[in-house]
């Protein structure tokens, strides 16, 4: 190894002990020999990396090497054909062939988790009982408005040219992401495979809009219609229904058709149909309807824009 354990990890001399592991993680994630089976470059990074850590990691050999009291082997400087017994017999022994575990105990660890396999024995990667769940895979699709709000199945092609069909919940709303078991990465060494993870987007309608479980529309209604009042067919999205224009509707008012918006995903009551009112002027003006309103001005004039000031 080198004859400098600081310079095989990178580290300088002042390094800290959670720099110095810290170090050691990395270069062996990089370099490990089962990673890399076919990189002896590889290999020789690790093994050295691992000694020099072996060595740094406890402050009493780190102190005693510092002090030049053993060199980067753990052999005692002052009698070359004697070595130190004590530190050949103790746990963190560099030549040690067995595993070390003790500082891969971070469940949340990647790492920790291969280290653990190597040790357990038995099947898997590298002949030491390694395994190791696939990594999800990542897609997005676009829908239909009606689609998100009803339900049903589609597919998804795969870059690979394979196609997975995907159940769109009821009520699926915008951004929305759907999980599909088993059909990402294939697992490792016996693992379980990845999942798919299906990120939805919506398509806008040309009438319909969502806000939470409730669908928007705007309504034209007549000048009659908004004088007069009646009923007008109004499209819902279980299709058309008679909404009843109370006399003297204006734009702009809001009319609710209650139990008519969206079912959410699980549970949670039906959203509602929020009807907004735009009155609409005939496409032409013909002399008695202009006539009309003429006279009726002159008698029932009114100021809608009253109090409007800046």
């Amino acid at each position: 190894m080198s004859k400098d354990p600081y310079a095989a990890l990178g580290v300088k001399k002042s390094a800290t002990a959670d720099e110095i592991k810290k170090a050691y993680r990395k270069i062996a994630r990089a370099n490990h020999p089962d990673l890399k089976p076919d990189d002896p470059q590889a290999e020789a990074r690790f093994k050295a990396a691992s000694a020099a850590y072996d060595l740094l990691k406890d402050p009493e050999t780190r102190a005693r090497f510092d002090r030049g009291e053993i060199d980067a082997t753990g052999a005692e400087r002052q009698q070359q054909r004697q070595y130190y017994r004590d530190f050949a017999e103790a746990a963190e022994n560099p030549y040690r062939s067995g595993p070390r575990r003790d500082d891969f105990e971070d469940a949340s660890d990647f790492f920790a988790e291969f280290m653990r396999g190597r040790t357990g024995g038995g099947r898997g990667f590298g002949g030491q009982g390694f395994s190791a769940r696939g990594a999800d895979a990542q897609y997005a699709l676009e829908i239909d408005f009606m689609q998100a709000v009803n339900g049903g199945k589609t597919r998804i092609t795969l870059p690979d040219g394979r196609s997975l069909e995907v159940t769109i919940p009821k009520g699926t709303a915008d951004g929305q992401t759907i999980r599909l078991r088993g059909k990402g990465a294939p697992g490792m060494g016996g693992g379980p495979d990845g999942d798919a993870l299906v990120t939805l987007s919506v398509r806008p309608h040309k009438l319909f809009r969502r806000e939470g479980n409730d669908i928007i529309i705007t309504l034209p209604i007549t000048l009659d219609e908004a004088v007069l009042g009646g009923k007008v067919a109004t499209p819902t999205i279980d299709g058309s229904v008679n909404l009843t224009i109370p006399k003297g509707a204006s734009s702009g008012q809001v009319l609710r058709l209650r139990g008519r918006g969206v079912q959410p995903t699980g549970k949670g009551a039906r959203g509602d149909q929020r009807v907004e009112l735009s009155i609409v002027a005939p496409p032409r003006i013909d002399d008695s309807l202009a006539g009309f309103m003429e006279d009726w001005r002159k008698t029932h004039g009114y100021d809608p824009r009253r109090g409007m000031t800046a």
